[in-house]
């Protein structure tokens, strides 16, 4: 049996894994920033939109009132979001962290 040829894209999933730190990068099992295609697995990938921040709010890790703190956006900064479900958004926050937002403190 013939190993498995690269796809037409040049890069072939093969060895070891290393995923980018998911700190700073946003991806998940359903969803992954379009900048990670071809470095993560996801079902699907998107483009984040600008939105601002419209109160000072928590930063957290987990779509949860009692998901721990990762840091604060304070109002005026950007958030790159990449989902918006369930009253919370999913995206990147001015220092590069990622993490969720109550959806009622992002503006359009």
């Amino acid at each position: 049996m013939s190993p498995p040829s690269p796809i037409a894209d040049g890069f072939a999933l093969s060895g070891v894994s290393a995923p980018p730190d998911p700190a700073t990068h946003a991806f998940r099992k359903d969803l992954a920033d379009a900048a990670l295609a071809g470095q993560v697995i996801a079902s699907h990938y998107a483009e984040p939109l600008v939105r601002h921040i419209l109160i000072d709010s928590p930063l957290r890790d987990a779509p949860s009132d009692t998901a721990p703190v990762i840091a604060t956006v304070t109002i005026g900064d950007p958030f790159r979001m990449l989902d918006a479900s369930l009253g919370w958004a999913w995206g990147y926050a001015r220092s590069g962290r990622v993490g969720y937002v109550d959806l009622a403190a992002i503006g359009a």
